[in-house]
């Protein structure tokens, strides 16, 4: 079944109960919460749960869809106000920011944005899109890959997991990613 449309009218709310309990529960104790307390929270059996989800990550996919269709919605609409550069520092904030939303989640975000929904499929297409942009001037360094991108979102929202309020840290980590930790007009540079 490709979407929504194409379920059972039952199903489509067993789907959606599904995806509101995860939601409250991943927000109130992280990703790591038992399956089994979600599918009882939202009054459906596991083995309803596992049909609509049949792994962990395609449960996570599914409750950040719309939080990954805004992030690369946000992006291209800012894209002809910035430069490349400043256009991947913003698209890697959005998406360390959505990626910390829940306590746990940065570790599954490489398996999770391979799950297609659309949201998923969004932010990929839309950081190769920059990313490509960015080569295509000379502004990114041509071995550099997607897949850099989401290990070094990855590592932020990992760091600021313990963190009380995070957004305030990841600009601050992005810039270290992006421009290093060496001052390039040094004595010792040449």
């Amino acid at each position: 079944m490709s979407d929504d449309l194409d379920l059972r009218a039952d199903a489509r709310r067993n789907r959606e109960r599904i995806l509101i309990a995860a939601e409250e529960l991943f927000l109130e104790r992280g990703v790591g919460v038992a399956l089994e307390e979600v599918a009882k929270r939202a009054n459906v059996g596991i083995g309803t749960l596992y049909r609509r989800f049949p792994t962990r990550e395609e449960l996570l996919a599914a409750t950040s869809n719309e939080r990954f269709l805004s992030v690369a919605a946000t992006s291209r609409l800012r894209d002809p106000e910035h430069d490349p550069n400043t256009a991947i520092r913003a698209y890697l904030e959005d998406l360390a920011i959505n990626t910390s939303i829940y306590r746990s989640f940065a570790a599954s975000l490489g398996t999770v944005i391979q799950c297609g929904t659309p949201g998923c499929n969004a932010i990929t297409a839309e950081g190769n899109r920059l990313l490509r942009r960015a080569q295509e001037t000379g502004m990114i360094r041509p071995e550099v890959t997607f897949d850099d991108f989401i290990t070094v979102v990855i590592a932020i929202s990992i760091a600021l997991e313990k963190e009380s309020s995070p957004k305030s840290r990841v600009a601050h980590l992005v810039d270290l990613f992006l421009h290093g930790i060496v001052v390039r007009h040094g004595p010792h540079l040449p």
